[in-house]
């Protein structure tokens, strides 16, 4: 088989894959842990201090998430193209 039907056979799976319980699965709320320790934390935590600077909105959150994912993206793939580069000039 050639590389661009299995690549494409490959695309299919897991598009059904992540599709199918969507699909299959009626009125279901998919929480995570996330939303449940939302919901525990305040019944018995006391915070120890306030916050230095508390982001203008979930906007600006998500923001500096997404700049954190990138910078460190970033470095792992740095990282593995100077291995990479150093792996091949070492060969010839």
């Amino acid at each position: 088989m050639k590389t661009k039907y299995k690549n494409l056979l490959l695309l299919l799976i897991v598009l059904i894959i992540v599709a199918l319980p969507v699909l299959v699965i009626k009125d279901s709320e998919f929480a995570g842990s996330d939303s449940l320790a939302e919901e525990a934390i305040p019944e018995s935590y006391t915070p120890w201090f306030s916050p230095l600077w508390e982001p203008p909105g979930g906007e600006t959150e998500t923001l500096i998430f997404t700049l954190q994912g990138a910078v460190g993206t970033g470095i792992i793939a740095y990282f593995l193209g100077y291995m990479k580069g150093k792996t091949k000039n070492a060969s010839n």
